[in-house]
């Protein structure tokens, strides 16, 4: 009876983690993906170095077409950076997606092996109890039978926040 209940709880899980994937996120993550490597830092150089050698007319049977102090390129450059600061954005807007829901799919299997250590603790004292083991008052233990109230935990939350 438990497997069918675990596996739905797996597929919530499952469903949680899985962000959708729009045309548009996926061009993301592939620039993100792309601009973020060594090869394309190593393009980029190598375009800048062929550019400059080019419009300094280092390069034979090549006419110059962008005189220093190459206007076309410093305002290709200032697009590109102005696309290159958005793609992190994006990337850090996602990496923030996931990483909220991982602390919640962290805080809701904390919440439930707390409920199931609590569980234990009473079942261990109830055998205890009727295997005739006496012991001795235990306020600490009592306290952590209790079950553990998740509207008072995100109150307190809420509080310390304020």
């Amino acid at each position: 009876m438990a497997q069918p209940q675990q596996e739905n709880s797996q597929q919530e899980v499952k469903a949680k983690l899985d962000i959708p994937q729009t045309y548009s996120h996926r061009i993301a993550n592939f620039m993100i993906g792309a601009f973020g490597s060594m090869g394309f830092l190593c393009l980029i150089v190598i375009f800048f170095v062929v550019w400059i050698d080019w419009n300094l007319d280092f390069l034979p049977h090549l006419t110059p077409f962008d005189p220093f102090p190459f206007p076309i390129l410093t305002m290709a450059v200032s697009m590109f950076a102005i696309i290159l600061s958005i793609t992190v954005l994006i990337g850090q807007n996602r990496q923030s997606k996931i990483e909220k829901i991982r602390q919640q799919l962290e805080f809701e299997v904390n919440v439930r092996a707390e409920n199931e250590i609590t569980k234990m603790l009473a079942m261990l004292h109830d055998i205890q109890k009727k295997l005739g083991i006496e012991q001795p008052h235990d306020q600490e233990l009592e306290e952590m039978k209790e079950k553990l109230d998740i509207q008072e935990l995100h109150q307190k939350l809420d509080d310390m926040e304020s």
